[in-house]
């Protein structure tokens, strides 16, 4: 059976980046130890109630368990978390956190994810993949990344406003920041997810392979509408992103 076959019958979400596998196994790993903890932990609160009843022991001991079983039981529990971390978790973050790991190349697509109370704008480099300046100092209704015009690259950049549009089997470099408050931008399928923080951009990358539409969620309580805070994500294949791509229009003209 496979990873998307379990993640089915389990009612999980499906996984549509290169790296998710690799996060969804992890994950798995996670979920079945500590199913095996549960279980034992369970059956061995079972018979320690059993063996202790009061009908068998009517007089309290009071020198306790001389086994050491629960103690090595513990220890071996602790070096499996150390394994998980330090084998497979730590790793796994270094090299999706690593800049050395971020994806370059004419063929990456570049863009920004802004957050405000309550919604996402994603600005796009537009034709020449180079993403124009912006300030806090222009933002506007009618600008609201605050992109200064200006500047050079920033003559064919467009926005998408509730909706981020990717396309298959390409990588993308999403720099995620916000206008106000701290927001997350989690992609659930693509298995990653970035806080926006006010002031800064914070990079996050990924290769889609899986085309589809789904529901961008804020992952940080960032008001009384944060519930209503929802955007799409709709991955393409790559002709049909390129034509959408190119019929946008310049934010500002």
């Amino acid at each position: 059976m496979s990873i998307e076959s379990i993640n089915e019958v389990l009612y999980m979400h499906e996984i549509a980046s290169k790296h998710g596998l690799t996060g969804n196994q992890m994950l798995a790993i996670v979920h079945w130890f500590m199913l095996i903890l549960f279980v034992g932990w369970t059956a061995f609160l079972f018979v320690i109630l059993f063996k202790f009843r009061s009908k068998k022991n009517p007089n309290a001991q009071y020198h306790g368990m001389t086994s050491h079983f629960s103690t090595h039981v513990e220890i071996g529990v602790v070096i499996v978390e150390v394994v998980l971390l330090l084998g497979f978790a730590f790793p796994f973050w270094a090299k999706r956190s690593d800049k050395a790991e971020r994806p370059t190349g004419e063929d990456v697509v570049n863009l920004r994810a802004v957050g405000e109370q309550y919604r996402w704008s994603f600005h796009y480099a537009g034709a020449d993949n180079q993403m124009g300046i912006t300030s806090y100092d222009r933002l506007s209704g009618e600008n609201p990344v605050g992109l200064v015009g200006e500047d050079p690259n920033a003559k064919d950049d467009f926005i998408s406003i509730g909706e981020l549009v990717l396309p298959k089997d390409r990588p993308v470099v999403i720099q995620v920041t916000s206008k106000d408050v701290i927001h997350g931008l989690a992609l659930v399928p693509m298995f990653i997810q970035q806080d926006a923080i006010p002031g800064q951009e914070i990079p996050m990358w990924f290769i889609p392979q899986k085309t589809g539409y789904w529901d961008i969620v804020c992952a940080q309580l960032c008001g009384a509408s944060h519930a209503k805070m929802v955007a799409k994500l709709d991955v393409k294949s790559g002709k049909d992103f390129d034509e959408w791509y190119a019929e946008q229009r310049p934010m500002l003209q």
